[in-house]
Formats: structure tokens, sequence, C-alpha cells
């Protein structure tokens, strides 16, 4: 028997991966919908929050998050409208162009990020709670590396 080479070991991390995704993400989900938020709107309201500036007047813009999410400037109104109607996220006037809006979280939305904070946490500990500090460190550098020279993109 053959050991795997490491196009089949990159493989098999890809599928772990997604599973790994998979499954937190599901839990997650049951976490966070007694709350009324979906993981999507707590990516928004996390987004949103940690975006530099927001804490201020300069605050964000409906495309600038749909940028950041890197989805349909579409979808980001669909969120942003259930944030909204959950008093999660106000939007007001762009100062610099009024045709423009500007996204700010709300109290209500501090509050809802401290639950969503919680609830990433414990399914983090959950899930990867069995491996060690050591590995968790390792695997996360490995990942970090991954992404970096995914978007770097190829090399010449």
């Amino acid at each position: 028997m053959t050991s795997p080479g490491p196009a089949d070991t990159a493989a098999e991390l890809a599928d772990a991966l997604t599973r790994a995704m998979k499954r937190i993400r599901r839990r997650t989900m049951q976490r966070l919908e007694p709350y009324g938020i979906t993981p999507g709107q707590a990516r928004a309201l996390r987004t949103l929050d940690h975006a530099p500036g927001c804490e201020g007047p300069e605050t964000m813009r409906l495309s600038e998050l749909a940028e950041r999410l890197r989805i349909a400037p579409r979808s980001a109104t669909t969120v942003v409208d259930a944030l909204e109607e959950a008093g999660l996220v106000a939007r007001t006037p762009d100062p610099a162009d009024r045709r423009a809006v500007r996204l700010v979280v709300t109290e209500a939305g501090h509050g809802a990020l401290e639950r969503i904070s919680r609830v990433r946490h414990e399914v983090a500990q959950e899930y990867f709670g069995p491996v060690s500090p050591p590995e968790q460190d390792a695997l996360l550098r490995a990942l970090r590396q991954a992404e970096e020279a995914y978007e770097a993109g190829p090399t010449p």
C-alpha cells in the first residue's frame, strides 16, 4: 500500500475543512436561532463592528459592506434590511453624498454582537477543544499561510 501523495493529502484536507465548516456553521446557526440572528447577519454585524471608522461618524456604506462580505450589493441590502428591522443596525444619511447611506450598529446591535461572540467561542471550543493548543496553533498558522498564498495569486 502506498502512502498518500501531497495532492491526495491536500484534497483530504479540503474535504475535512468543508466538513468542519458545515458542522460549525450548523451548530452556530442552531445556537443563534433563539436570538433571531442568522450566521449571515452575524457576519455582517461583525464586519460593521470591526470596520475602521464604524465607531464614529465615518461609518460604512452598504456597497462597502457588500464588498467586504464578498456578496452582491442586492444580497447585502437584504441582510441589512433584516438587521435594521430587528433594530440592530440603523441607516444614516451620508453627509458627503446625499444619495448614499451609511450603516451604524445600534446599542441593541452591540448587545447582539456580545451574544454572537459568546456563541462563536462556545462552538469553536466544542469543536476544537479535543485538539491540543499547540496543534490548534499549527493548524491556524497553516491555514493563514495557505490563505496568504491564495490571496497573492499564482507565482510566475
